[in-house]
């Protein structure tokens, strides 16, 4: 049945107004002559300013906890103004220029997030013998420096939707630093919860940031910090490790979550532990562990790749860079070592901020650090920071930034 329709006069002129609107555009642009845009709208602005590109620093000063072997280096922000704001138990991502190499390296914020509107926060690095970063910054690193730093990053903070009024934190050695940052931030009245601290220690004298803590506790009610002493028998202090029924003593009986931050080796002893509270696995929360410091010991690691070293081709753009690569580190270190300014940032396999493309060649990823979204595993798609090369191969890397 054919449709009968008629358009009169003023319908067709619609219609062909419709049909050259295009045209009519596209003259009225070429017409207009170009003019720059100098509205500042305090929204764009607000915004650059907390997410900014980086930020540069200057160390103001540099405190040494000689005992713990570890400083905390006070940053003050170069041009005067504000930090980009962040959460208390925020990271952020250094990047350093070291000899010929270029590396990026997270810590963790050990101050309150009330320092950011003076423009100023603190990191706390602890001696990492062996390691390449950490024990280059304390010995070279010295007040007038300059350094430049990401915004606040990582999602290992409180949320009152998702959390417990009542956290339980874990922490070990220098991963102290991100609940010291809580602390803080529940004395000035930025965050409202409960937070009880579990810190486990060789001895007392090797407890950082001991009387910081005190005087926190002292000032508020809702800070309580317990120091467990693994070497040490002494009185007002708990002995031997973090256990379940440690937790379940000082956790009481109301619903709390637990937060978890330390070396490599507390988070193996802790999985069994935790295991034994039966807790719901959204009130468990864990800082980025980081890369695997002996990927051989991981399931599923070849165990003849061990110690071996292959030639890592890697495409940045129009370069290219052959260089060698460990089959016992992660990628993103060799790329580094060959002064390649490749992107990354938690460094731990879970932002993404590094992700490469791989061409030719085998790899290895550690199950505790794949965080790689299920496309991009299909895509070989790979975080290098926390992944380890099993043969020659070929990636290429994002572009180079600041």
């Amino acid at each position: 049945m054919a449709l009968n329709v008629k358009v009169g006069l003023i319908g067709l002129l619609d219609m062909l107004k419709f049909a050259n609107l295009a045209k009519v555009r596209e003259k009225v642009i070429a017409q207009t002559p170009p003019e720059e845009i100098k509205a500042d709208y305090k929204i764009n602005s607000f915004a650059k300013a907390q997410h900014p590109d980086y930020q540069t620093f200057v160390i103001d000063e540099i405190i040494d906890h000689k005992a713990a072997g570890a400083k905390s280096f006070i940053l003050k922000k170069a041009d005067g103004k504000p930090a980009s704001y962040f959460r208390a138990g925020q990271y952020i991502s250094l990047k350093l220029p070291i000899g010929d190499s270029f590396v990026t390296r997270p810590y963790s914020i050990s101050s309150s997030p009330k320092w950011a509107l003076e423009g100023k926060l603190a990191v706390t690095i602890k001696s990492n013998p062996g390691g390449f970063a950490a024990d280059w910054m304390l010995e070279n690193l010295k007040v007038g420096d300059e350094v430049n730093g990401s915004e606040g990053l990582g999602s290992f903070y409180f949320e009152r939707y998702r959390d417990a009024k009542h956290v339980v934190a874990l922490a070990g050695g220098s991963g102290i630093t991100p609940f010291l940052s809580m602390a803080y931030a529940i004395r000035d009245g930025i965050e409202d919860f409960k937070l009880t601290i579990l810190f486990g220690s060789r001895n007392e004298e090797s407890i950082l940031f001991k009387d910081e803590l005190e005087k926190i506790a002292a000032e508020t009610d809702k800070v309580k910090v317990v120091n467990v002493l693994s070497d040490e028998e002494k009185e007002g202090f708990e002995h031997g490790f973090i256990t379940a029924d440690l937790i379940k003593k000082y956790a009481g009986e109301d619903p709390y979550s637990v937060f978890i931050c330390g070396p490599e080796a507390m988070y193996k002893f802790l999985e069994g532990e935790i295991a034994k509270l039966n807790l719901e696995k959204k009130y468990v929360r864990r800082e980025f562990l980081g890369a695997t410091k002996t990927v051989w010991e991981e399931e599923g690691y070849p165990a003849d790749k061990k110690d071996k070293v292959f030639k890592l081709t890697v495409k940045q753009g129009d370069k290219e860079t052959v260089c060698d690569c460990s089959a016992n580190e992660p990628i993103l270190v060799a790329i580094e070592r060959a002064g390649i300014k490749a992107p990354s940032r938690c460094r731990a396999g879970e932002c993404g901020w590094c992700r490469s493309r791989v061409i030719t060649g085998e790899y290895f990823v550690p199950k505790a650090t794949d965080g790689r979204r299920w496309a991009d595993r299909q895509c070989t798609e790979i975080h290098p920071c926390a992944t380890f090369a099993l043969s020659d191969m070929t990636i290429v890397v994002p572009g180079e930034y600041v």
